[in-house]
């Protein structure tokens, strides 16, 4: 209950909450940036990464939040109050505690995740310093801090959806989201800015990943 009344006190005292959309690099996040875009919400976003083979939409992010960490003033977010703005998972902690967020957390079969990023650092002739197995041991450690975080943080609040399921079912998860953030959203726009073919590294029932990208 004092969870509750919190973040009512909060949201009181700060306006309408800064929409998140996080997750691990190559979970989605793009994916639901574009939905919630095409919902018609207005994105925090400069367009100074702009799309590749590696994501063909485009990124959707803003360059400022990579500085979080070190960033002494960051009063900058309150414009994104009402907004969309994507912000990496290990970069959370370092949001202030002057708004309050909804974050919409994409999750995505850890697996996949590596598939990804590695045919990523492939097409840039770069090679990962670390071992999967030992990347997927930190990205799991993460998770669950994160996952923590979230829930106990009272100015966050947190949505979790799971990538394949909103290719599998873009009209429920855009619901999903949709109800989350407030709702006034175009739930069949949002369904139809997901892109299946771009789902290309996937888990096989022997546990094996197969995809392009």
């Amino acid at each position: 209950m004092a969870s509750i009344l919190s973040r009512i006190v909060r949201r009181l005292k700060y306006g309408r909450p800064v929409v998140i959309v996080s997750g691990l690099p190559r979970s989605g996040t793009s994916m639901a940036m574009k939905m919630l875009e095409a919902g018609g919400m207005e994105l925090v976003v400069d367009n100074i990464r702009t799309a590749d083979e590696d994501n063909p939409k485009g990124y959707y992010e803003d360059e400022r939040v990579k500085d979080l960490a070190e960033m002494k003033d960051k009063e900058w977010l309150d414009g994104a109050r009402g907004k969309v703005i994507k912000v990496v998972s290990s970069l959370l902690n370092y949001l202030p505690e002057s708004n309050a967020y909804k974050v919409v957390f994409m999750r995505r079969n850890l697996h996949e995740v590596l598939a990804s990023q590695a045919k990523m650092l492939d097409r840039r002739s770069e090679a990962s310093q670390t071992d999967d197995q030992a990347l997927l041991t930190m990205y799991e450690s993460h998770l669950e801090k994160v996952q923590f975080q979230l829930r106990f943080r009272p100015y966050f609040e947190a949505i979790y959806l799971d990538f394949a399921s909103v290719v599998a079912g873009p009209e429920r998860e855009a619901r999903r989201i949709a109800a989350f953030v407030g709702g006034g959203l175009d739930v069949d726009r949002m369904a139809a800015a997901v892109d299946g073919s771009l789902y290309r590294n996937r888990r096989t029932a022997d546990g094996a990943v197969a995809g392009q990208g």
